[in-house]
């Protein structure tokens, strides 16, 4: 405390001490604010403190069991509503304090007041699934800094077809969880999460699963109760998700072998400005091709 400049940011205004902070603020003289009150010692507003800690207790009373937050309200924001709500109520204000790190870009904090920030719908132009930035985000733990970078993305993107290539032959087959080996990595992975949501061992708990010799009914279970909390939605085939991300991607399989067949044609005629046309069209719409000695295969990407 030492090291606080009173007065370098803002005026200290009403406050006596440098590590006193505003529970009512006060309208300027000669202003109309858009928000404002009288109160019994004039009209102004709330602190953005009070503000927090009167909206807690309004709706989940005087002690939370978890408050999250940015690393950066630590020292200033939090620290002022446990200080206040305490010496209000007497009692604890939260019993647990979970503090995410910054998510960075090229090694900064990702912020709007740099314009160095980037959106989900910005990735969705790009070509990826929502899904493919959520599970970038599960492979750190949530106290860690997370860099990010569209060659890591490109990884998790990798990663989760990877993924559902083997959970998606499990869909439809699940059953009880029985046997003990099974309920033995059912409880690995609640340990996980339980140690302070570890995300990147349950991520390592569900591959191990997959390449156990259980039975592909457990393992079908085990990936449906895995996916309540990584949220991958794995009980659904990967081409399923992918159709309703993209709405011009291609359904009909008939449409599909159509356009290869063109292209068929036209790489006979040497007609290559025709080949190359359709082969975009298709990538556009989701559909990768292949060609080889026995004709030209195709996959949904």
């Amino acid at each position: 405390m030492e090291h606080l400049q009173q007065g370098s940011r803002i005026d200290m205004g009403e406050k006596r001490a440098p590590t006193d902070f505003a529970l009512w603020k006060f309208s300027p003289k000669d202003k109309k604010r858009l928000m404002e009150w009288d109160s019994p010692w004039g009209v102004g507003f709330p602190g953005w403190h009070i503000e927090c800690s009167a909206m807690a207790m309004k709706y989940n009373g005087p002690t939370l069991d978890i408050h999250c937050g940015g690393t950066d309200h630590i020292r200033v924001h939090h620290t002022n509503e446990i200080a206040q709500s305490e010496c209000a109520t007497g009692k604890p204000f939260a019993r647990f304090w979970m503090h995410g790190e910054f998510l960075r870009l090229d090694g900064n904090k990702m912020s709007k007041s740099t314009g160095e920030f980037l959106t989900v719908s910005v990735l969705m132009d790009k070509g990826y699934n929502p899904l493919d930035y959520r599970l970038f985000a599960l492979t750190s733990h949530y106290r860690n800094y997370l860099n990010f970078s569209f060659e890591s993305l490109d990884s998790a993107r990798e990663a989760l077809k990877s993924l559902h290539k083997k959970t998606d032959p499990l869909i439809g087959k699940a059953t009880a969880i029985e046997s003990e080996a099974a309920k033995k990595w059912q409880q690995e992975f609640k340990d996980a999460i339980g140690d302070d949501l570890n995300m990147p061992r349950a991520l390592g708990i569900l591959n191990s699963v997959l390449k156990t010799d259980l039975s592909d009914g457990e393992k079908a279970a085990l990936v449906l109760d895995f996916d309540k909390v990584l949220g991958l939605k794995l009980d659904q085939p990967r081409e399923e998700y992918a159709k309703k991300q993209d709405p011009n991607a291609i359904d009909d399989t008939a449409e599909i072998e159509a356009l290869i067949a063109e292209r068929t044609e036209a790489r006979k005629s040497k007609n290559w400005a025709v080949s190359d046309r359709i082969r975009d069209l298709l990538k556009e719409k989701g559909v990768e091709i292949k060609d080889s000695k026995e004709g030209t295969t195709w996959k949904r990407i």
